[in-house]
């Protein structure tokens, strides 16, 4: 199956990408405006094709990673590496099982080993599973923390490991957008670790929108998260921007976060083969609280 582009999608001539940051800040009207736009039937495209707004992702249901969509009866298979550093991480020492409840700032690194795994189970229903096989976490605590924290405090091993179904409710149309919820599983599987993993069963619905226009696709999803403990918090909101450029080359350009952490991601979608290409990412954060760069690289295999 090529993972490219839908095969139903027409052909584009290379060409260059347009370097341009003056749509970044006025990004949600630019999407408010774009859910409610139609286009003229003298715009469609020749009979056989695609509509215009599918050019730049195809027919595919999206998946909770940036410009990544299944198809039915497609299998994704995407190993990966990401590197992740901070700053200015906030912690507590006894949240880490020490004493002084006060709240410092240090310095986070963490490199993780990481596989996802997606299904197309139907037209509009896709199952996922993500996994940190290997996470590797280092805090170095703040010169004015006088706890007994130890200075790095390093933990290694199996990270966070998720599952995640997501279904679409309606497709996407020249005057609407496609709806689509899903609803993410976190399991309990570190549960003596605070550095890595996670210690107890989180549940994520979220909502997404996504509309595709001439000039590129833009998706708008959020989130929230609920524990056990009867604790419902906001998680993540993002809005992203996708934009094929060739048969070669797809780029994301996304903002996320949630509360006081958010951070500016760019992607670069390098397709090799048919069934292959190279997701090369980095995010840069814009808050103090945000992670200050994490960049990711790996191969996203379609079977």
């Amino acid at each position: 199956m090529d993972l490219r582009f839908d095969p139903a999608l027409p052909r584009l001539a290379p060409r260059g990408l347009p370097i341009s940051g003056s749509w970044i800040s006025p990004a949600l009207a630019i999407l408010v405006a774009s859910l409610s736009s139609s286009f003229p039937a003298s715009q469609a495209l020749a009979a056989g094709d695609p509509p215009a707004y599918l050019q730049d992702r195809g027919t595919g249901l999206a998946t909770s990673l940036f410009g990544t969509y299944v198809r039915k009866g497609e299998f994704l298979v995407y190993p990966f590496y990401e590197y992740t550093t901070n700053s200015d991480q906030e912690y507590k020492p006894s949240e880490l099982g020490f004493t002084l409840d006060q709240d410092f700032r240090g310095k986070l690194t963490e490199h993780e080993a990481l596989l996802f795994l997606g299904y197309g189970l139907t037209e509009n229903v896709a199952f996922e599973l993500e996994s940190a096989l290997y996470s590797t976490a280092t805090l170095h605590k703040a010169s004015n923390d006088p706890s007994s924290l130890p200075d790095p405090l390093t933990e290694s091993g199996l990270g966070d490991t998720q599952a995640e179904v997501r279904w679409r409710w309606s497709r996407e149309t020249e005057r609407s957008p496609e709806l689509l919820s899903s609803l993410e599983v976190v399991f309990p599987l570190q549960r003596n670790r605070v550095l890595i993993g996670t210690s107890d069963w989180e549940f994520v619905p979220g909502l997404a929108l996504i509309k595709g226009t001439r000039w590129g696709t833009l998706s708008a999803r959020g989130s929230v998260v609920y524990q056990p403990d009867g604790t419902l918090e906001t998680d993540e909101f993002a809005v992203e921007y996708l934009k094929r450029t060739s048969q070669t080359w797809r780029w994301v350009l996304s903002v996320e976060g949630g509360q006081d952490e958010w951070s500016l991601i760019g992607e670069a979608q390098l397709h090799v083969r048919p069934n292959l290409y190279l997701k090369l990412n980095s995010g840069v954060g814009f808050t103090d609280k945000a992670p200050d760069f994490a960049p990711e690289v790996g191969a996203m295999i379609s079977f």
